[in-house]
């Protein structure tokens, strides 16, 4: 059963912070901020799914006035207990159509979403709207900053639609794809010390890089620079992974 914060309930948020993903290691997170605080350039900055604040807050701590998106409370209220979580603003919506204020403080110099979450956005249409959102709220000259991984399918032999991405004693998971449509469902599978196991799925839809591409356009917006990851390394036809940076033109 699904709750009011989605597939992001109390359950997911009381782990969350434990990950043991690279995403969570402090280089990574201090290699993301430098990058982020660089492009906001002194201006604001939109975080959409702004989750247990993984980036906002130490973004925040650069000096830079942060904003953030989130449909998970329970997600918002882990990031409410830890410190300088009350400089931030949060509205709670679904990121692809939620909005907020740039009447008083004026637009947004950035807007950014990491960590694979524009896929949770299960259909096109809602991805599409997503661009449309963040360059409703960028100033002119302001960028919006994906970080999601490539579509993993040539890991899928013929005949097959199942890879698996974790695997331990104490569980695994795994990702089935459907090529056609590019629906694609995460299941996990835990199993706790009395043996008892839990199984929870998420579902979300692939993206390819020129596909992105192409919402930006429709959302008025051009790419602007591809990496491989925060480190700025080229991106090239082995990469598993792009950080894209998309520019709303000032004229």
């Amino acid at each position: 059963m699904i709750d009011e914060d989605g597939h992001f309930g109390e359950r997911v948020a009381e782990h969350y912070d434990q990950s043991s993903s690279s995403e969570f290691q402090p280089g990574v997170i201090e290699q993301t901020v430098d990058v982020l605080a660089e492009l906001a350039d002194g201006g604001r900055a939109l975080e959409l799914a702004i989750g247990t604040g993984r980036i906002a807050l130490p973004l925040a701590r650069r000096g830079v006035s942060v904003h953030g998106i989130e449909l998970s409370r329970a997600m918002v209220a882990r990031m409410r207990a830890k410190p300088g979580a009350e400089g931030i603003d949060v509205a709670i919506g679904d990121f692809a159509t939620t909005t907020v204020d740039t009447k008083t403080e004026g637009p947004f110099s950035l807007a950014y979403l990491v960590y694979n979450t524009i896929m949770n956005l299960a259909s096109q249409e809602a991805q599409v709207a997503c661009f449309r959102n963040v360059a409703e709220h960028l100033a002119p000259g302001g960028c919006f900053v994906i970080e999601v991984m490539v579509p993993e399918l040539r890991k899928i032999p013929p005949g097959q639609n199942i890879v698996p991405f974790h695997t331990s004693p104490a569980g695994w998971a795994y990702t089935v794809y459907d090529t056609v449509t590019q629906d694609a469902t995460c299941h996990y599978i835990e199993i706790a010390k009395d043996g008892r196991g839990e199984a929870r799925s998420v579902p979300f839809r692939y993206v390819w890089p020129a596909e992105l591409d192409l919402m930006a356009q429709l959302a008025g917006l051009r790419l602007r620079d591809r990496w491989d990851g925060w480190n700025r390394q080229p991106f090239t036809e082995n990469s598993t992974q792009h950080v894209s940076v998309w520019e709303k033109p000032i004229s």
